[in-house]
């Protein structure tokens, strides 16, 4: 059975010809059709749209990456490697620096403050060759028209300064032109500079060719009293540094610290608002020397003086305070100005006092005496026979002048400076010559000979003493009176000294101390002592060297000081000449102190090879220790004592 559905088939839709549109595009309504929508406004179709390929901008883009990179690379090449010496030179032009701030160099002062030594300001003058322009280096003539400028007032010749403007490295940003130039110099070129500056502003061909040129602040040093002591000041170098004397031994102590400061730089000029960083200098100390400046000059003009009238190669002072061994004055003649080196001899350069090593002579006697006195060997009054010649040796030796013989006691031996006599004194030391060369060496060495004085002082000689087993046959008999045997002209004052002190020898110094920069003065050490002799050998030694100067038959008569009692010895000495190594000429000296009997002050002179007029130690040195004696007893306000000389007897009847 077939079951039905009430379901309608679907009509099938005959084609037929097609209705007209409604206006507004809408369907006519059928019937029992609801009205239709007001239509509003219509919406456009969607149109269908395809991205693009992206592969052509990809192309653009790497393209345009690429030219940029290679850009890039092209100006990373030009400036590493094509133009690499341009950029550098620009980038010196344009950077930090830094610049040592000098420490300003400590004084130089006497006892008394005065200054001997002292710095001032100062400056290099410099400049930069890489100023010039190109057409100026090559084709004008800008450095020649600059040295032109700059040599009246610098005082040198226009080609020199022409030389150093046109160096051969071309990228050469500094040179100097002159050194340690006072304010006064450095303010002649700035109004130079600023004058030619007016004129570049009103005539466009003008040219500065002073722009490149600087001034470096310095500082210089000064000697106020010009060759004053300068064998003892020494100088200061071209670098800063001392070159000579205590300058050179105190350098560390004078020369302070230098500080540093680092500032920008543009055009080779500092940038005031770039900022600096700075460490400041640390000024050296001030030192204050045993030396008293009058006493200085008094003894230097002496000596200066006697030399030239005696036609003599030199000659040198020495004053010590024989309480303290300060020395008070070092003279030496020929001198030199530590501040003008560029015309002082360089043969009188150092300080001969220090540096000469040379046959004391007959002031050598006293330490002969000392140990015959000190060993008990004899005494003031002992007699001795002294003949006209006496044989030791292979040799014969006989005294400055002939005589008969002579009725001498050994006071007389020292007060008529018998060479003889001093061998026959000398001979008492020992059983034997050998052992008595033994005594008399241990006696030179006590008083300081063959060594260093003390001091430090540079270049300093300790002379020379050979040991005992080390003396010929004529040095056994020739070193008791001084030959044979070398010292410097502070050993010889030394010895006179420390008989004067009493016995007991003090290391002579040079500083009484220094001064830092918080004004805090530091004394100098404590000089050593050593007893050398007792009091009573000491003091038996004065009243025998008193005689040399008191008496009449004495050698030292032109030595005396009214109202003083004098001790002293007189010396004349075979001379070593220092270019032949041999005997040529004298070494005339003069050696004592006053009051004899309260001693305060040392004197020794020394004149070496006088070639006019005497050569007599007595005769040309004796007036220079009295002249200078005197100048130092007033200077120190020293007194005479009043006391009445003991006029030792000098000789005796047989």
């Amino acid at each position: 059975m077939t079951e039905v559905s009430d379901r309608q088939p679907p009509r099938r839709r005959v084609p037929g010809p097609a209705r007209p549109a409604r206006p507004g595009g809408g369907r006519r309504p059928g019937p029992g059709a609801r009205p239709a929508r007001r239509p509003g406004p219509s919406r456009p179709a969607p149109r269908a749209f395809r991205l693009g390929s992206p592969r052509p901008r990809l192309r653009m883009i790497g393209l345009a990456l690429t030219l940029v990179l290679a850009t890039f690379v092209v100006r990373l090449l030009q400036v590493q490697a094509v133009d690499a010496g341009t950029y550098s030179a620009k980038a010196a032009q344009n950077r930090y620096v830094v610049h040592t701030l000098p420490a300003e160099r400590g004084g130089i002062t006497d006892r008394n403050g005065v200054a001997l030594a002292t710095t001032v300001d100062s400056y290099d003058i410099t400049a930069d060759p890489t100023m010039f322009t190109r057409e100026q280096l090559e084709v004008d003539d800008g450095p020649e028209q600059a040295a032109a400028l700059l040599a009246p007032i610098l005082g040198q010749k226009p080609e020199d300064l022409a030389e150093v403007l046109r160096p051969k490295n071309k990228k050469l940003r500094y040179v100097r032109l002159a050194r340690r130039q006072t304010p006064q110099v450095w303010n002649q070129i700035k109004d130079l500079k600023t004058a030619l500056t007016t004129k570049t502003e009103t005539d466009k061909s003008a040219v500065n060719v002073l722009a490149g040129v600087f001034a470096d602040p310095s500082s210089k040093r000064v000697y106020p009293g010009g060759d004053l002591a300068a064998g003892v000041l020494g100088w200061v170098g071209a670098d800063g540094k001392g070159g000579g004397g205590l300058e050179r031994k105190l350098d560390k102590v004078l020369a302070g610290e230098d500080g540093k400061i680092r500032y920008a730089q543009s055009g080779g000029r500092q940038v005031p608002t770039a900022g600096s960083t700075e460490t400041p200098a640390v000024p050296g100390s001030d030192v204050e020397l045993t030396i008293d400046r009058d006493i200085q000059w008094a003894a230097q003009h002496a000596i200066s003086e006697q030399v030239e009238k005696s036609k003599a190669d030199g000659g040198y002072v020495i004053v010590q305070d024989t309480t303290t061994g300060e020395i008070l004055a070092m003279a030496n003649a020929p001198g030199f100005d530590p501040g003008d080196l560029a015309h002082a001899d360089p043969e009188a350069l150092g300080n001969a006092a220090l540096q000469d090593a040379f046959e004391p002579g007959s002031t050598a006697k006293v330490l002969s005496m000392a140990a015959v006195l000190e060993e008990n060997a004899a005494t003031p009054g002992t007699h001795i026979t002294v003949p006209n010649r006496l044989k030791r040796g292979d040799r014969l030796f006989k005294d400055d002048i002939d005589h008969p013989t002579w009725y001498l006691t050994l006071n007389g031996v020292l007060a008529k400076s018998s060479n003889i006599g001093t061998i026959m004194a000398t001979g008492e030391l020992g059983k034997t010559q050998a052992e008595a060369n033994k005594v008399l060496y241990s006696y030179l060495r006590k008083f300081g000979l063959g060594a260093y004085s003390g001091l430090g002082f540079p270049g300093e000689t300790k002379g020379i003493l050979a040991p005992p087993g080390q003396w010929s046959t004529s040095q056994q008999y020739t070193i008791p009176f001084g030959q044979g045997v070398s010292v410097n002209a502070l050993q010889a004052a030394s010895i006179y000294s420390t008989i004067a002190n009493g016995g007991v020898r003090i290391d002579p110094t040079l500083v009484r101390g220094t001064k830092g920069a918080d004004g805090r003065f530091t004394p100098a050490p404590e000089p050593k002592k050593t007893r050398v002799t007792s009091e009573k050998t000491a003091k038996t030694l004065a009243q025998m060297l008193e005689s040399v100067v008191d008496d009449e038959e004495g050698t030292g008569t032109k030595a005396r000081i009214p109202g003083y009692r004098v001790a002293g010895k007189t010396g004349t000495a075979n001379r070593v000449d220092p270019a032949t190594g041999k005997y040529h000429g004298y070494t005339s000296s003069f050696a004592g102190f006053a009051p004899a009997d309260k001693p305060r002050v040392t004197v020794y002179c020394a004149i070496q090879n006088a070639t006019e007029g005497s050569y007599f130690g007595g005769q040309i040195c004796g007036p220079i220790y009295k002249q200078v004696m005197e100048f130092a007893l007033k200077t120190l306000q020293v007194p005479p004592t009043g006391a009445a000389p003991a006029r030792l007897p000098v000789t005796f009847k047989p």
